[in-house]
């Protein structure tokens, strides 16, 4: 690569390739220390020309001229360390730069290392990811947020009736997820684990984070989690849910790859929402609290274990200040997790299905092609490296785009035109 002549630079390109993430990373102070901590200036130097979307091994030491021996074993090094995502698919190697959340942080924080300073990290990932307010918009303030809730099986009503008529979907059961995944890990929960590091971790369990699918594969291959049966997947859900801890997963329909089990006051997801009012920042389940008032005693239990702080206990009656006390739902912050339910003795909480159904984006592509066009990004996306889009990645580009606002369709599509046109003409001349 070179000798470094301007180190500091080096960082400052890759914040700024970081940046470049549909979910971006704002330059900070605190950023730029982590990337000091986590890559030598060479390192630097070689993850900020790393694409967002895995590579192949072969491709990316032709772009970047460098032997594929020698660059395999810087690359499965940075993978090793968290910093590089590193996808097996069969005898091939893919590789692409972790974002900052979704990547480096937990990668970094999912397991127990002695080689880096985690409490000087612990405090900077602090920093950046729950008090940086220009990172938390940026992260979260979206409608295709990349975390959903799942609701307790257990919490809805064994019965469909005239008010509950919503079929719960297997893209919606934990289980249904879990028995049929093709593969799972279990690493520890980053978030308590940074939250340990700065002495105020809750009592919750540490090791409750469930890699899934493609996502074990990964976690796995970079040697972050251990492999685990759907049988063990399934009693640490269990196990969690005893804890009134909130099961928070992936955030699309097919091929789901992570299920969290979270706590209010680590979570950094829940952080948005608790502190930034960022009431979106994470996907409602298809369902909602309801309160029978004739049953509600007014405890006030649903109301500590609620991880928004969505449920208020009030007068029943707000001109009798004598009157019963009863549980109130802002319904705008209601997640749909049904932890409230499964703590309340009387019965009075049921969970009922959401005047509008919420739909997950189908595939992971889908959501990433959704935060593209809101953040004005699909050209960076694309343009990046043209040649990986497929006919069938483009039709599925199209498809998103025809179910998207006109306005902000034509604005993603604009400097897109030539290659949708060439894909275009490609496509009608292969079919003569």
């Amino acid at each position: 690569m070179g000798h470094i002549v301007n180190p500091e630079r080096e960082y400052l390109l890759l914040q700024q390739r970081m940046d470049n993430f549909i979910t971006t990373a704002p330059s900070s102070p605190e950023l730029t220390e982590i990337l000091k901590i986590l890559f030598t200036p060479e390192e630097a130097q070689l993850a900020r020309q790393l694409p967002t979307r895995p590579t192949s091994l072969k491709k990316l030491s032709q772009e970047l001229s460098m032997d594929p021996t020698a660059l395999k074993e810087k690359l499965s090094e940075l993978a090793l360390r968290g910093l590089v995502v590193d996808v097996k698919k069969g005898d091939d190697h893919f590789y692409s730069l972790a974002p900052v959340l979704g990547g480096i942080f937990e990668f970094i924080m999912m397991r127990v290392r002695d080689n880096l300073p985690l409490p000087k990290l612990a405090k900077l990932f602090d920093d950046y990811l729950k008090k940086n307010k220009d990172f938390i918009h940026s992260a979260f303030d979206t409608d295709f947020p990349f975390a959903r809730t799942f609701v307790r099986e257990e919490a809805l009503p064994l019965e469909q009736t005239e008010e509950v008529s919503t079929e719960i979907l297997d893209w919606e059961r934990i289980s249904r997820i879990l028995e049929t995944a093709s593969n799972l890990s279990l690493g520890l929960c980053a978030c308590r684990h940074n939250n340990q590091h700065l002495g105020k971790a809750c009592s919750a369990p540490l090791e409750t984070c469930i890699s899934i699918n493609g996502g074990a594969d990964a976690m796995i291959q970079m040697q972050i989690s251990k492999k685990i049966t759907s049988k063990d997947a399934l009693k640490i859900v269990e196990e969690c849910k005893s804890q009134q801890l909130v099961q928070i997963g992936d955030n699309v329909q097919k091929q789901v790859t992570f299920l969290c089990n979270c706590c209010a006051c680590c979570c950094t997801l829940i952080n948005a929402i608790r502190t930034c009012n960022i009431k979106h920042a994470i996907k409602t389940s298809n369902w909602i609290m309801s309160v029978d008032p004739d049953k509600c005693k007014g405890c006030g239990k649903c109301s500590k274990v609620c991880p928004v702080n969505a449920i208020d206990i009030e007068n029943s009656n707000t001109m009798d200040t004598n009157a019963n006390k009863i549980a109130k739902l802002d319904e705008t912050l209601c997640l749909g997790c049904g932890v409230c339910s499964t703590v309340c003795k009387s019965g009075a909480i049921t969970m009922k299905a959401r005047p509008q159904r919420v739909l997950p984006p189908e595939t992971a592509f889908d959501r990433m092609i959704q935060r593209a066009i809101e953040r004005g990004k699909l050209s960076d996306l694309i343009l990046e490296s043209p040649e990986k889009f497929s006919y069938r990645a483009f039709a599925r580009i199209l498809s998103v785009l025809e179910k998207t606002n006109p306005g902000k369709a034509l604005l993603a599509i604009k400097p897109l035109q030539s290659i949708f046109f060439q894909q275009a003409i490609k496509i009608l001349s292969s079919s003569k």
